[in-house]
């Protein structure tokens, strides 16, 4: 035991015999008991050096003249909300200004994966992001990448990453554990990289996070457990949910801006009678204006309990039952002696919304504001300046050939789903017009392109998209591109796909609309192509923009930009497009664009 935690113990043992006074008191509160599961009126809270140490029904013992009195007149004492699961990137903000956008919320712990940023940048990504987590006034904790490519061969990071570097970042102060394992045809065939990685992890006594996107639930799914994955936040259906928890998984229920997969998955619980302290809420991936038109745990909290969960057993699947898989019950995820004094008042369970949220032992937010001062966080400049073309695009490299001059051709068209992160591999006779294949706004067909941009090598994969809804000439571009985060281009016209390209490659990263040549929708982030360190509620209403831009093309889709974000990500089925081609991921193999 070091000095310090021994000192911290003296302390809160001090506080809770009424030897010493406490930095602050909560009285009369509705203590939210998610350890045994039990609402306790009249129940005061004792905290000192940011730490709980007393809870009761009286702590008069702990007041001295210095002391902070809070009333809570009755609300609810909540455990700060933990989302177990989530990028950070995928808000389009720094860490910091995701922490404002949430925290205020709610939410007093979050458990990153900054595989976007490793992509971009390796080791140094994850080493920035580690370092902003360390100043936030609520807990953040990174998990470190584990699939740097995702894909090994099917695809081109800036960077990569392997069990050497995951060895010694499971040394860094902050790594909680390691992010989630997405090469699953790599774990069950037993991939030496992928079983070394996950080696080191368990050997570190840290925690490894799953991603087994197939609905196969044989061999290979049983395959993967073995390889030591621990949760898992692809399911998407019943079955998916009970398999994983009964082979020793958590299933992580997501509820982000496009996947929205708790309502199926949680009658585990509410029609199965499954034991829920297995389960985990989360969100995933959340879009800034989400964030701050909608919430962030608070949303996944009150849209569990509106599908059928007792709000204590949902309140449990985001605090408690996420700390004791991480290994931090000891430090989180309860209102209990020792713990970090995280609490959220709140009138109301059912409707919750943060009236209060106590962080570390601090007010940090009161009624949906934060009261203390978060700093922009410094970025430096190789951060700034990731977005590389050899030259600028025309037309002609948005073309797709016939090579024999067929009139008539079968063409691999990945087909979206929406609000799902699978797709579909969809096979179509197209006709060929001048020894080539164009949009067709009259069957949903549009031209999808992948534009390297780490290396500059000018290369650009032009495949064919449906489901957008597309009705008009236009094009949408984006550096936000999973997971190697190249440049992802759709549109109906080669010319606009073109200056989508390039105007990206000015503002160094982000995303574009485009419609009769003509910016009508865009969003700069210029932090690896995939951040932006201005305000949320700003980002937010630039990405706002993009949405709007999407519908002025004639898109209908729920979050269209995070659809389009995905449609490289190489480890979820069915068909998708890199740098080197198109993938047929049930195959994890090429495929041509024309037959």
């Amino acid at each position: 035991m070091s000095d310090s935690h021994l000192r911290l113990r003296r302390t809160l043992v001090d506080v809770a015999m009424g030897r010493q006074p406490a930095e602050m008191v909560i009285r009369n509160g509705r203590w939210v008991s998610v350890q045994t599961g039990e609402v306790i009126p009249h129940t005061d809270v004792a905290i000192v050096a940011g730490h709980i140490a007393y809870v009761g029904e009286d702590a008069s013992h702990a007041v001295g003249e210095g002391t902070t009195i809070i009333d809570a007149e009755g609300r609810y004492l909540i455990p700060g909300l933990l989302d177990a699961h989530m990028h950070i990137e995928s808000g389009m903000v720094t860490v910091t200004e995701f922490v404002r956008a949430v925290a205020a919320r709610g939410t007093t712990g979050m458990f990153v994966d900054p595989h976007e940023i490793a992509n971009v940048f390796g080791l140094k990504g994850v080493k920035l992001m580690i370092d902003e987590a360390a100043v936030q006034p609520i807990h953040v904790w990174v998990q470190m990448p584990s699939c740097v490519p995702s894909a090994p061969g099917l695809e081109t990071p800036g960077a990569s990453i392997g069990p050497e570097e995951v060895s010694e970042a499971m040394g860094w102060e902050g790594i909680i554990g390691l992010g989630e394992m997405m090469n699953f045809p790599g774990v069950f065939n037993a991939d030496e990289k992928m079983l070394a990685e996950m080696a080191v992890t368990h050997a570190a006594n840290k925690t490894v996070g799953g991603h087994y996107a197939s609905l196969d639930l044989g061999l290979p799914f049983h395959g993967y457990v073995a390889g030591g994955a621990e949760d898992d936040h692809e399911g998407t259906r019943l079955e998916d949910a009970i398999a994983r928890a009964r082979q020793g998984m958590r299933p992580m229920l997501r509820y982000g801006s496009a996947w929205h997969d708790v309502a199926a998955q949680v009658e585990a619980v509410t029609r199965r009678g499954l034991d829920p302290r297995r389960f985990i809420l989360c969100t995933d991936d959340s879009h800034s204006e989400t964030l701050v038109n909608d919430g962030h745990m608070d949303r996944v909290l009150r849209h569990a309990i509106a599908e059928g969960l007792e709000p204590m057993t949902a309140i449990q699947m985001m605090t408690i039952n996420t700390a004791e898989h991480f290994g931090l019950s000891r430090e989180i995820g309860m209102i209990a002696p020792g713990r970090w004094a995280d609490i959220v008042m709140a009138a109301e369970l059912e409707n919750f919304r943060a009236e209060v949220v106590i962080a570390k032992g601090r007010v940090i937010a009161e009624n949906g504001k934060l009261v203390v001062d978060l700093p922009a966080y410094p970025y430096p400049d190789w951060a700034t300046h990731s977005v590389r073309l050899k030259k600028p695009l025309t037309a002609a490299d948005f073309h797709l050939p016939v090579s024999d001059g067929r009139a008539q051709v079968t063409a691999n068209v990945i087909g979206v789903v929406e609000n799902q992160a699978p797709t579909r591999h969809l096979r179509m006779e197209i006709a060929a017009r001048n020894g080539e294949v164009g949009a067709d706004l009259a069957r949903d067909l549009a031209k999808i392109a992948l534009v390297e941009r780490h290396r500059g090598t000018g290369g650009v994969t032009v495949g064919l998209v449906h489901g957008f809804g597309f009705s008009e000439r236009c094009a949408i571009a984006t550096t936000v591109a999973h997971d190697s985060h190249h440049m992802i281009v759709v549109g109906t016209d080669e010319a606009m796909m073109a200056q989508a390209a390039n105007h990206l490659a000015e503002t160094q990263g982000g995303q574009v609309v485009i419609k009769d040549g003509e910016i009508i929708g865009a969003v700069e982030l210029p932090i690896a192509g995939l951040m932006s360190n201005e305000r949320a509620e700003i980002v937010a209403r630039k990405a706002a923009t993009v949405l709007k831009g999407f519908e002025a093309c004639g898109c209908r889709l729920n979050n269209p930009n995070m659809q389009l974000s995905l449609l490289a990500l190489v480890v979820i089925p069915e068909l998708r497009i890199s740098d080197l081609g198109l993938v047929d991921v049930t195959r994890f193999d090429f495929v041509p664009v024309l037959e």
